[in-house]
């Protein structure tokens, strides 16, 4: 792992810095053999709401797919701050087009 992988897991890793909010906690799922990096909210300790996705990217070519972005602080931001071009990430859930090919799991 190197490069646009690693600062795309590390930026999402930082989602679930704090672990815990309000009757939530907060997990990374981090899958580097995949290049798949999300955050996870569970509501927790009632369990009423199951469990949400906070933030989800990928990393298809050499672009960074961002699948979703449920946060007050985008991720897009974030990498963009780490040197990532805009026109290598793809908002996704935002409807903006993935180029193709798109990688398969």
């Amino acid at each position: 792992m190197g490069g646009l992988a690693e600062i795309v897991r590390t930026e999402v890793e930082k989602y679930a810095g704090s672990g815990r909010g309000y009757q939530l906690r907060l997990f990374a799922a981090l899958d580097d053999l995949h290049q798949l990096y999300s955050v996870v909210s569970v509501d927790y300790p009632a369990y009423k709401m199951g469990a949400a996705i906070v933030v989800f990217a990928r990393i298809a070519g050499d672009h960074v797919i961002i699948e979703e972005d449920t946060t007050n602080k985008p991720l897009l931001n974030a990498l963009m701050q780490q040197g990532i071009l805009r026109e290598q990430i793809v908002l996704a859930y935002q409807g903006e087009p993935v180029p193709d090919p798109i990688e398969t799991l």
